[in-house]
């Protein structure tokens, strides 16, 4: 099993900034990929932002420019910046990785426990 640890979250006024950090651990033989979604009460959750391997990122059209993904590889974490913050990417955000075990031949997706992030007017 993979556990995906989120942190960084809060409460931040309109225009200011935060980042986001979400630690992957557990039976990882590599990860393929790991990105970012925000997700409203009721709706569905939307891509943020995401990071392959190799240092391919996609961005979101409503956060490209603001936001900022990264990756440290060797401690298995990405990272959210999040600048010029607005009251509507209030959300909870989460992240996911896909994930690749030595003993199987697909690889699987795991999601964090979400943190949320609210930004006042």
């Amino acid at each position: 099993q993979v556990q995906l640890v989120e942190s960084g979250g809060g409460l931040v006024q309109a225009g200011g900034s935060l980042r986001l950090s979400c630690a992957a651990s557990g039976r990882i033989f590599s990860i393929n990929a790991m990105g970012w979604y925000r997700q409203d009460p009721g709706k569905q959750r939307e891509l943020v932002a995401v990071s392959r391997s190799g240092g391919n990122t996609h961005y979101a059209d409503s956060w490209k420019g603001r936001f900022t993904i990264s990756r440290d590889n060797a401690k298995d974490t990405v990272y959210l910046q999040m600048n010029s913050l607005k009251p509507e990417d209030t959300g909870v955000y989460y992240c996911n990785a896909e994930v690749a075990h030595s003993d199987y031949p697909t690889s699987f997706l795991y999601w964090g426990q979400g943190t949320q992030v609210t930004v006042s007017s």
